[in-house]
């Protein structure tokens, strides 16, 4: 009987993971399927950019798994029963119809999303660029402001990486709007000194007003009430202070942090459920330097590439290799022809040196279509004769089941 890897979620970490295994994997030996509500391949890392006004691409899903084995479940993920290891889906166009999807080994990478549940009002009248409707949601109310003739007011919430790029970005795409970026701190609070003054200069350079040390208290239809007394007009207001998962994992007695993150030991696995292994956002993972893994992309790399290797040395008897478990780097964009890329210690703090300007803008834009590209290659980075015969899994014999142990390429 076949062993089955179910995969919830198809974002970038969730489609990596599943097409390395899938390659690495005899189907023979394994069935794999992934779970999405989405018929498209999201880049989750440029709904900034789609929001404001470019195309960007979304490959079908069925393409990028083509020629993988996996199967491809467009459902809305609803439970998970880690006991019975079942997991509940609906179907993603309200539809109605659904069921259960059973599983030996389950890898969850359901991400997260903006977190609007701690002020008031963020929820019913902020908009967000967590996932692609909602980017494409912002993109419809800036089009509207645009269309008004007399310019309009946008408020962006949050001065973490998403808020700068988001800020940055509409301000340069559409120089009709007022763009207001509030910051809880100093801006650019994990940035060196330096990167901090480019920053601000860029700011300056694109019309973008700043508020610092400023706490938004309500969020209204027309406008953001702060903590200090300050209201702010808004036409549209983009909230981008902080994300939160799904309470999916929580409701199905997964041992999870207070914000709801699955808890992980050293190979992504988790601690409470041992066929259970969470990536990416949904991951409390403590990194090499002893400290939790952030929410982020280069995040969702690592934890990637541990579940991986932790998986295949399971199912084969190997020994599971240890890849490194480490945020080295910032890269923030600051519209299309800027960019800061600011490295980090092992103490999380920035070092003294960034790079910054064009060459910073073309390195961002050459990382984000690497990240694309690798999701329908998943085995780049592996040996080129191991990559040639994970190409073609059931080619050798080193892809037979022996002794009841799976064993790869």
């Amino acid at each position: 009987m076949k062993h089955r890897i179910l995969v919830l979620g198809a974002g970038y970490s969730g489609a990596y993971t599943a097409g390395n295994l899938a390659r690495r994997l005899s189907p023979a030996d394994v069935e794999i399927t992934v779970v999405d509500a989405g018929p498209d391949f999201v880049e989750r890392m440029r709904l900034h950019q789609l929001a404001a006004g470019r195309d960007i691409e979304a490959p079908k899903l069925a393409d990028v798994f083509a020629g993988t084995g996996i199967r491809l479940r467009l459902a809305r993920v609803t439970a998970v029963d880690p006991e019975r290891q079942v997991v509940a889906v609906a179907d993603a166009d309200g539809g109605g119809g659904g069921g259960e999807l059973g599983y030996d080994t389950l890898l969850y990478a359901l991400g997260s999303h903006g977190d609007v549940d701690g002020v008031p009002g963020a929820a019913e009248h902020a908009f967000d660029v967590a996932a692609r409707p909602s980017a494409l949601r912002l993109r419809e109310r800036l089009d509207s402001l645009g269309r008004r003739g007399d310019g309009g007011s946008v408020v962006v919430v949050g001065d973490g990486l998403t808020g700068i790029e988001t800020a940055t970005e509409i301000a340069e795409s559409r120089p009709g709007l007022s763009v207001t970026l509030i910051a809880r701190g100093e801006l650019g609070a994990r940035l060196s000194a330096g990167a901090r003054g480019r920053l601000r200069r860029a700011c300056d350079r694109l019309g973008v007003t700043v508020l610092e040390h400023t706490i938004v208290e309500a969020v209204e239809a027309a406008r953001v009430l702060c903590a200090d007394g300050t209201t702010l007009a808004s036409d549209t207001t983009v909230w981008t202070a902080g994300f939160a998962v799904d309470p999916i994992a929580a409701a199905g007695g997964l041992e999870v942090t207070g914000n709801g993150r699955i808890v992980v030991d050293r190979t992504m696995r988790s601690v409470s459920h041992p066929n259970v292994y969470a990536i990416g956002d949904s991951a409390y993972a403590i990194g090499d330097n002893g400290r939790p893994l952030p929410m982020s992309c280069a995040s969702a790399a690592c934890t990637s590439q541990q579940a991986i290797e932790a998986i295949l040395g399971r199912l084969t008897g190997r020994k599971i290799a240890n890849t490194k478990l480490v945020y080295t780097y910032n890269h923030i964009s600051l519209g299309q022809g800027d960019a800061i890329w600011q490295g980090v210690d092992d103490e999380g703090q920035p070092k003294p040196k960034h790079m910054g300007g064009r060459k910073s803008a073309r390195l961002k834009v050459r990382l984000v279509a690497l990240s694309r590209w690798a999701i329908s290659h998943p085995t780049l980075g592996m040996p080129k004769r191991k990559r040639r015969l994970a190409a073609v899994p059931d080619a050798t014999a080193e892809n037979a089941v022996t002794s009841g142990t799976m064993t790869v390429a």
